[in-house]
């Protein structure tokens, strides 16, 4: 039994739009054999067929199923071996309809217009939150509110007196936008995440070089210093690998 529990996996998953069976993400096949091409044929004929067949359904085919459920006008399919439980297929494509739901807006689904257009998605969750990502999180919040204070400050003096430089007002709101998207590269998974957080580190470093009169050295080095901690913790936080259970 032992044995069977470890032949038993899933070798493939699809997300596929039910009106024209355009697929719109797709994982990577675990294996390469005959009887996997044929079932990729399947998969392409099923999708083809989804607007007539029920919302949830299992094919037998050989020695794999393929197991689809469906709902809103979006498919989730996969393809595992004969002895998976249908029980715990489905649960997967429940837990995969839920993370595609939640990470994208279901309206571009049907705007889509190109093959694979959410592949991105299998790599969308980042490992869990960590105590020093967190405090790095909530001091770049407080750098990105003392930079917005200062940039309204900046700009009251700007009206009472036009001596004022309008470019540190710039300076401020973009540092401010620098981490606040810190903020997001912290707890989002982006494409060049790790490349966008070393360049809004840069652009912060930059601002409070343009800053350097109007601030001590005590809050630059406390700007500088929570951003370079806050790149750190980015870089540290990166995407969860795919759940040993499931292959895909």
């Amino acid at each position: 039994s032992s044995l069977l529990v470890e032949m038993s996996m899933i070798l493939s998953a699809s997300v596929i739009r039910v009106r024209d069976g355009l697929p719109l993400s797709a994982s990577t096949d675990y294996e390469q054999g005959t009887g996997m091409q044929e079932c990729r044929k399947y998969f392409k004929v099923l999708s083809r067929k989804l607007a007539q067949l029920p919302d949830r359904c299992t094919l037998k085919t050989g020695r794999y199923n393929i197991n689809f459920i469906s709902s809103m006008g979006v498919s989730y399919m996969m393809l595992c071996t004969e002895n998976y439980p249908n029980v715990l297929a489905f649960s997967f494509l429940d837990e995969l309809q839920k993370e595609f739901i939640t990470t994208y807006n279901m309206m571009k689904t049907n705007t889509a217009v190109r093959p694979y257009c959410f592949i991105e998605f299998a790599h969308q969750r980042l490992e869990p939150a960590t105590l020093s990502g967190i405090v790095a999180f909530i001091l770049s919040l407080l750098c990105a509110a003392l930079n917005l204070i200062r940039g309204f400050h900046a700009i009251e003096s700007l009206l009472q007196s036009d001596g004022e430089d309008f470019n540190y007002i710039v300076a401020f709101f973009l540092g401010t936008a620098a981490c606040l998207y810190q903020c997001y590269l912290l707890v989002y998974y982006t494409s060049w995440r790790n490349v966008k957080s070393f360049l809004t580190f840069g652009l912060i470093c930059l601002c409070n070089m343009y800053l350097y009169e109007l601030r001590n050295l005590w809050q630059l080095f406390f700007h500088v210093t929570v951003g370079a901690f806050v790149t750190l913790q980015i870089w540290l936080r990166q995407a969860q690998g795919k759940a040993p259970d499931y292959d895909v």
